[in-house]
């Protein structure tokens, strides 16, 4: 934890974490494990260096911690863009936008999005989306993306039309961060698009002129760094007290309360743990939520603002793989979204005869 100039009182919690971490959220969109009350009893250190606890930041405060993450670990360039120069012999990639968060070079995050040749909502084949790191820190979203891209796309394309943003948040991508560069969590804007990252995407979306999309598959992970830097992070941002939280070991997926497809999820789980192991629930839930089988777990996509509401998709699951579990690699946490995808796609095949 960064040092304070100044001490603060902190509150006895390790924070808790919201979905999606994409989506925990809804019931968790007022609750997620917080309440107005701090759970403490006596002066320690800050539990986040930024702000005082229990008050919302302030403008200052929100660039305060810009600065504090501004300085990139990674490259954006020559980690994903790179990696998307190959796929010009196979697909059509192409250009969607770019965020704004270099004044200096506003060409420095460009957004690029990999289409299938011949994507045409008119030719009869059902429209799929796949989408990864919008949470940029979240590795394997990305990175699994492009290896289904490279290694398993071409198996759906007589059957498909496949769309996939590969790094809706690249600014978070190269700084390791969850939020963008405002702060701001990019999977909990999508009911009004008021995230630069939500914004692009969902225009990009909306122009392919798709009137029902079938399948949106959106690749997430589930990190320690949930509970020691991010969910404190938005504890100390919003000025709420947070209860700690159990990172799962293991992969899990969300599906849409509104329309769970279990069938769907369960083809995807049992496929995924033939590559990773399933995060087994704690008293029958899996970060707070219950769980309706073995590594599943559902939210209101759409009432929360999840990226899996960009689409009306008639199949929607997010992916959660635990990249910080002993037991796997990278190469595992990218393949695991690979089969994710993979059983997807084999699922809708099967049950709707494509």
């Amino acid at each position: 934890m960064r040092a304070l100039a100044a001490p603060l009182t902190r509150v006895l919690v390790p924070p808790t974490r919201a979905y999606s971490r994409g989506a925990r959220g809804r019931a968790r969109i007022a609750a997620m494990n917080t309440t107005k009350t701090p759970p403490h009893d006596g002066d320690v250190e800050p539990w986040y260096p930024i702000g005082t606890p229990g008050v919302p930041w302030t403008k200052a405060q929100r660039e305060e911690w810009r600065a504090s993450v501004e300085a990139p670990k990674r490259s954006y360039a020559d980690e994903v863009l790179a990696k998307l120069e190959p796929l010009k012999s196979r697909y059509d990639v192409f250009k969607y936008g770019a965020l704004p968060y270099d004044a200096d070079d506003p060409e420095r995050y460009p957004l690029f999005a990999v289409r299938t040749r011949g994507f045409d909502p008119s030719n009869g084949k059902p429209c799929v989306l796949v989408t990864g790191g919008v949470h940029g820190y979240e590795t394997s979203g990305v990175q699994g993306a492009i290896r289904f891209l490279e290694t398993r796309c071409e198996d759906f394309v007589d059957d498909f039309n496949v769309l996939v943003a590969p790094c809706v948040s690249p600014w978070g991508y190269e700084r390791v961060q969850r939020w963008n560069a405002l702060a701001v969590d990019p999977n909990r804007s999508f009911a009004d698009r008021h995230a630069d990252e939500s914004k692009f995407l969902g225009a990009v979306v909306d122009a392919q002129g798709v009137g029902t999309w079938m399948v949106h598959v959106d690749l997430h992970e589930t990190t320690d760094t949930d509970e020691t830097e991010f969910r404190p992070a938005k504890a100390a941002r919003d000025g709420e007290y947070i209860a700690p939280d159990v990172i799962p070991d293991g992969f899990y997926t969300v599906g849409n309360s509104e329309d769970p497809k279990p069938d769907f999820q369960k083809d995807i789980i049992d496929a995924v743990s033939e590559v990773t192991h399933i995060a087994p629930s704690v008293d029958g839930k899996i970060i707070g939520e219950p769980v309706t089988q073995p590594g599943v777990i559902n939210y209101p996509v759409r009432a929360l603002g999840l990226c899996a509401s960009v689409t009306n998709a008639e199949y929607v699951t997010t992916t959660e793989v635990y990249p910080d579990s002993p037991k796997c690699t990278d190469d595992q946490c990218n393949d695991a979204q690979v089969a994710a995808v993979v059983a997807a796609l084999t699922h809708v095949k099967r049950v709707e005869k494509i």
